[in-house]
């Protein structure tokens, strides 16, 4: 059964946008103004309903987008181009319907849906945006769980050809000044519960920030850049290699352009940090293209669930999914950068905890995070 949500229609989130816009320019520009502004107006709004079916091919891409040949490893090569034998017949590059979704995969679906005329200037969708001028958005961590069964063991997985809702809530809008530079923000905290038949299937809780929107680049600004280099693209997709010394597992790998542009189209995630090197460069301030917050968090979970070497049968579904993952970014992550997943896994007085940093070619923390184990 689905769990139950509001008894009344959400109403549509193009009405809100289309009232921010005529509010925004005549509004006080003060985060906190701004903050219980936007909440408020939510909270008015009430829930946001969507309902999708989830598609084999969106996910056949996903992981092809992600470098991994098949979903799991009993499961048949998903590339057309593949030489195993297994793939002469096409259909066998079809994900069967009840398939279900790794971990993190979900971040395919339910994707943004705004015709190009209503992105912010960069590139972001603007349905959860405060007003004007605070509409410079960043993925800043969040929370994801897998609920059990009422024993506390079984998982109610997201299957390919199910018909999921999606409900949106916006829990917080905070204000917050950065103490080093006095700089105002806004953060946003944002939740998804993804229901089947069965229930909830996932809550994911997402924190996004919101700063200041910067001036478009100019002619001038571009031509006198200081900025360094961007990276040398790497001519083929590094192969990610997997160590482990005792409970510490340590995964290299590098995600090029390809693949953010890749990972960009398939999550319908126009935000041109990720895929415009003039607006990363000249506009944000970054030295290359950004690689995005799921992707990285989507990186995670593979590696944790590679390690438990479930392959995707029913039989070993509670195997797959930790019970919740906690994460935060803390310093960008580029594209051709080769970088490390470190999880030191089972730790905690019961053992269920798995700790991971991503570490940039420097040394510096990108994203950290906390695995729990069901």
């Amino acid at each position: 059964m689905l769990l139950p949500v509001a008894t009344r229609p959400a109403r549509p989130l193009t009405k809100y946008l289309r009232a921010l816009r005529f509010s925004s320019s005549s509004s006080s520009t003060s985060a906190s103004t701004i903050a219980a502004s936007f909440l408020d107006r939510f909270q008015s709004l009430g829930p946001q309903i969507r309902t999708q079916t989830l598609d084999p091919n969106q996910l056949r891409l996903l992981s092809l987008t992600l470098n991994r040949p098949s979903l799991f490893p009993s499961s048949p090569p998903l590339s057309s181009t593949t030489t195993d034998a297994r793939a002469t017949n096409a259909t066998e590059t079809e994900i069967p319907a009840g398939t279900p979704l790794p971990p993190g995969y979900h971040l395919a679906y339910f994707t943004p849906a705004f015709l190009e005329t209503e992105l912010g200037a960069d590139g972001t969708d603007a349905s959860y945006n405060p007003s004007h001028p605070f509409t410079r958005r960043m993925w800043a961590g969040g929370e994801v769980s897998w609920p059990r069964d009422a024993s506390g063991g079984l998982v109610n997985p997201l299957r390919v050809g199910q018909k999921v809702t999606e409900t949106t809530r916006v829990l917080s809008a905070e204000p917050k000044i950065v103490r080093k530079t006095g700089e105002e923000m806004i953060v946003v905290g944002v939740e998804k519960e993804f229901a089947n038949e069965a229930g909830v299937a996932v809550v994911d809780r997402r924190n996004w920030v919101f700063r200041k929107a910067l001036p478009p680049p100019t002619p001038s600004t571009t031509a006198t850049s200081t900025l360094p280099p961007p990276s040398p693209p790497t001519p083929h997709p590094a192969s990610c290699t997997t160590t482990s010394s005792g409970n510490t597992h340590t995964r290299t790998l590098t995600q090029t352009a390809v693949t953010l542009f890749r990972f960009s189209a398939l999550t319908f995630n126009p935000h041109k940090i990720h895929y415009s090197l003039p607006w990363a460069r000249d506009v944000e301030g970054h030295r290359d293209i950004v690689v995005h917050g799921p992707l990285n968090l989507i990186s995670i979970l593979d590696l944790w669930r590679d390690l438990r070497g479930a392959n995707g049968s029913d039989a070993s579904l509670d195997g797959l999914y930790p019970e919740r993952i906690s994460y935060r970014a803390t310093s960008p992550l580029y594209a051709e950068d080769k970088y490390r997943i470190v999880l030191e896994d089972g730790v905690g007085d019961d053992g269920k905890k798995g700790v991971v940093e991503i570490l940039t070619p420097e040394g510096k923390v990108g994203m950290k995070a906390e695995i729990t184990s069901a």
